[in-house]
């Protein structure tokens, strides 16, 4: 995996909040390759006091990842927070990318069509991804929850390369996978078919995971009508809503409701809101051999083929929920 020789991340910016009614908050590593829905997850999550974002890693997968990298700085210095990004893997663990890159395959380009999120200034730390997860995790007071949203590349590398700083993850909400169709294949869900070696491992760690996947976050659902209230909420919702209006085409599926689903900001939200999924505790075994079916989650939700539960899978959410929690707290971003 590529090693990182870059300036050091160096802005003027204000802190993360910290207060949260007197509690403190939960203490977040989110690993990204923004990407549309990436890039309203953190903002999501930078918006919510319950939250407290101790750095920001990216992979490989929707863009490449020297252009994830780039988007996730400049949604950071659009918000003026002071949150370590480290750039990670640039490949699959095991195979090469399962796609050629075309502008059919890749999320909005946030360089050419995201009005009002200028290129960053500053660069990532000069540290790998995964050197920066250890390093965080290992420091940390309490456990801290780990948000993946994108190939859980990074993930299984910590996994493999730092199993003393894995043990400190609390808590692992990720997006990806499916119970049912996915939206790369027929079988798979695209995080997942990225690299579904990784995906396996990650599943298979013991680690308490929540799995949000496509059958929750197609039913997120951003109305028009919403759309247009968050294009009135200021400069953070106006970027929200231009994200939106360019938001490919080719991934709305007709049996979906009207609307825009904002998938990576489901998992955030879950964080923020607890209960606004309903979740099912069982088996996720991923394919990693099958050409027509690689990078499905095979979910046993009858528990017939006997495996023990390894992860709570989103069944349900709360869109109107989800909405009001989106369009709230980025108002605050003003």
């Amino acid at each position: 995996m590529k090693g990182l020789a870059v300036a050091a991340f160096d802005l003027d910016v204000l802190p993360c909040p910290r207060d949260n009614d007197g509690l403190m908050p939960i203490s977040v590593l989110i690993d990204c390759d923004p990407g549309y829905d990436d890039v309203i997850a953190i903002m999501l999550a930078l918006a919510c006091p319950e939250v407290e974002v101790l750095g920001i890693t990216t992979v490989e997968g929707n863009q490449p990842v020297a252009e994830t990298t780039e988007n996730a700085l400049r949604v950071v210095e659009f918000l003026a927070r002071k949150i370590p990004v480290a750039e990670g893997a640039d490949r699959p663990l095991v195979r090469e990318l399962p796609f050629r890159r075309t502008p059919s395959t890749d999320s909005a380009d946030l360089r050419r069509d995201i009005p009002g999120l200028p290129p960053a200034t500053g660069r990532a730390v000069d540290e790998h991804a995964v050197d920066l997860l250890a390093r965080v995790l290992l420091a940390a007071d309490e456990p801290v929850t780990l948000v993946p949203l994108g190939p859980l590349t990074n993930v299984a590398l910590l996994l493999a390369r730092y199993p003393d700083a894995a043990r400190r993850i609390g808590r692992m909400v990720l997006m990806g996978g499916a119970i049912g169709e996915g939206n790369v294949t027929t079988a798979a869900e695209f995080n997942i078919y990225v690299d579904p070696e990784s995906a396996q491992r990650v599943f298979s760690s013991g680690i308490d995971l929540t799995m949000v996947g496509l059958d929750v976050t197609y039913r997120a659902i951003v109305s028009p009508a919403e759309l247009e209230e968050l294009r009135g909420l200021g400069r953070a919702g106006s970027v929200v809503a231009a994200i939106l209006d360019a938001f490919p085409p080719y991934r709305r599926y007709s049996w979906y409701p009207e609307g825009y689903p904002i998938h990576d900001a489901v998992a955030v939200a879950e964080l923020v809101q607890p209960g606004l999924l309903t979740t099912e505790y069982v088996n996720v075994v991923v394919e990693c051999s099958s050409e027509l079916s690689r990078g499905r989650t095979v979910i046993d939700r009858s528990g017939r083929r006997g495996r023990e539960p390894n992860a709570r899978v989103a069944v349900d959410v709360d869109t109107a929920a989800f909405v009001r929690l989106l369009i709230e707290r980025l108002r605050t971003l003003g």
